[in-house]
């Protein structure tokens, strides 16, 4: 049966929208109710038996921040439907700025940086509000928390029981106006806790109040002092309101030669942050930043380091990491590779439309790239190491092989199928990044014939042999939704890879 060009738009656009909800971890009901529809609402769009509107699409893509995703799938349908039906009436134009129903207090933009200077961490945030609401603001929330040990939670809460976080070290301060008129902010307690604190920022000092009226504009600004002995590598911003811009920047002495990534985390997966983070120096202080755009509400992005010079600080870990997960998969979910469980790592990658999609396939290979050299930090892969996109959590048909040979440029392959295949076979033990802590026997021809993309929508088909060919085909299997442990003999069982007896050695052929 053959479909218009109007039902496949409509098709791309609800596997989009289903595909966005799934990685952001919603049900229909949730993302009816945070877009402010019906719960069965968004069930009828992914069914086909409501057709998208351009204000239903606008707040989908807000909601779950796609990136554009969305919208250029609803774009597309949008203009094949009119341009089937010239003179018809289009959908009301709905503002650009779509904000939530209810919404009231509104950050604009929002600057947290963290510095360390002489054993300790100074945390400086900055927001620009705007009432958006009906009722003059008179009191804005911060919540501070604290985690030394963030993968040990038994040994943190015992650290921290022991030597709790303390207003008098903490030195709070706050202001509020622009800074050639900034208005000291008293401040509250509202919770106290061991390594949390709560605190009303009050819009008043002792010379008078000034609330934020409605349709009225203010920055806010408030700083806290914390002891290295009590933070962790992580600094962690929640988005709770709903927020246009976010920065997020880190400052350490350069002798700390820090390293530094992101992590963007939600109730499906953690996965790397979709930009790269910037680093400049500037007077022998190092410094990373990385900003986004309308940020998803209650998303939570957290930036982590770890320092390698000589003379800075050691931080040593209590104990085993999270009981859930062995360490070695533990220390690839930490840097954003999806873990075996997940169901994005079961679903067939949605293919590039190239060449109009070649921007958004260059971002997902650079994103690729950049997590490869992350992984590299931590393992020495003597085989070689492939990723694809549904490991960081973009369900796109890309992934880029490190060959063994390191001296070769990675293979980069965009909308990649098997298309011919050697008779002649070998079984070889494989890992995989998902689920790191086992090996697995398994059986792949010698030669495959692949057929894949360039960014510029041309198809070739390029040979593989042996440990490529090996290397290549599981990452295809990813893009189809397929593991290795598919592959594997009914009866062949996975090693620990504590007891796997050929790690640092190539495949032997």
């Amino acid at each position: 049966m053959t479909t218009s060009p109007i039902e496949r738009a409509a098709d791309q656009f609800v596997t989009a929208l289903a595909q966005w909800r799934v990685e952001r971890g919603m049900t229909k009901k949730q993302l009816a109710a945070r877009m402010g529809f019906d719960p069965s609402y968004v069930s009828h769009v992914e069914g086909r038996r409501h057709k998208p509107t351009e204000d239903f699409a606008r707040r989908a893509e807000a909601v779950l921040g796609a990136g554009g995703a969305i919208w250029q799938r609803f774009q597309e349908y949008d203009e094949l439907r009119h341009a089937r039906t010239t003179g018809l009436h289009r959908d009301p134009p709905v503002p650009v700025q779509w904000l939530p129903p209810g919404t009231g207090l509104i950050v604009e933009r929002e600057v947290a940086e963290l510095a360390y200077t002489d054993g300790a961490y100074r945390c400086r945030v900055q927001r620009w509000l705007y009432n958006a609401g009906v009722e003059p603001v008179t009191r804005y929330l911060a919540k501070i928390s604290v985690d030394r040990y963030p993968h040990d939670p038994a040994g943190s809460n015992r650290h921290h029981r022991e030597n709790p976080l303390t207003f008098e070290e903490m030195d709070v301060q706050a202001f509020a106006g622009e800074s050639d008129a900034a208005e000291p902010m008293i401040w509250r307690v509202k919770l106290d806790r061991d390594a949390s604190k709560e605190i009303w920022l009050m819009f008043a000092n002792g010379r008078g109040q000034f609330p934020l009226y409605p349709g009225e504009r203010t920055t806010i600004e408030y700083a806290y002092t914390v002891g290295e002995e009590k933070w962790g590598q992580w600094f962690q911003r929640a988005v709770r309101l709903p927020t246009r811009s976010l920065t997020v920047r880190l400052n350490f002495p350069e002798s700390f030669e820090p390293q530094v990534w992101g992590v963007e985390a939600s109730l499906a997966a953690e996965v790397p942050v979709r930009t790269p983070l910037e680093r400049r120096t500037e007077g022998g202080r190092a410094i990373f930043e990385w900003s986004t755009d309308a940020p998803l509400l209650n998303a939570r992005y957290r930036l982590e380091w770890r320092y390698r010079g000589a003379d800075a600080p050691v931080y040593e870990e209590t104990g085993p990491p999270e009981p859930a997960l062995p360490r070695a998969s533990h220390r690839m979910r930490g840097i954003g590779i999806i873990q075996r469980g997940s169901d994005l790592l079961r679903q067939r990658a949605r293919h590039f439309q190239l060449p109009r999609e070649g921007t958004a396939a260059r971002n997902a290979v650079t994103r690729l790239l950049t997590s490869l050299g992350r992984l590299e930090d931590l393992h020495e892969f003597s085989k070689g190491v492939g990723l694809a996109a549904p490991q960081i959590g973009v369900p796109v048909a890309a992934a880029v092989v490190r060959p063994p040979d390191r001296d070769v440029e990675p293979v980069v392959l965009l909308n990649p199928r098997v298309v011919g295949e050697s008779p002649e076979s070998d079984e070889q033990y494989e890992g995989c990044l998902s689920f790191f802590d086992y090996r697995g026997l398994v059986p792949r021809p010698l030669r495959i014939d692949v057929e894949h993309a360039r960014f510029d929508g041309t198809r070739v088909v390029t040979s593989f042999e042996r440990a490529l060919a090996r290397l290549i085909s599981h990452e295809i299997d990813h893009l189809e939704g397929r593991l290795y442990v598919d592959r594997m003999e009914a009866d062949a069982k996975l090693i620990p890879v504590a007891q796997y007896q050929q790690t640092g050695r190539p495949w032997d052929y």
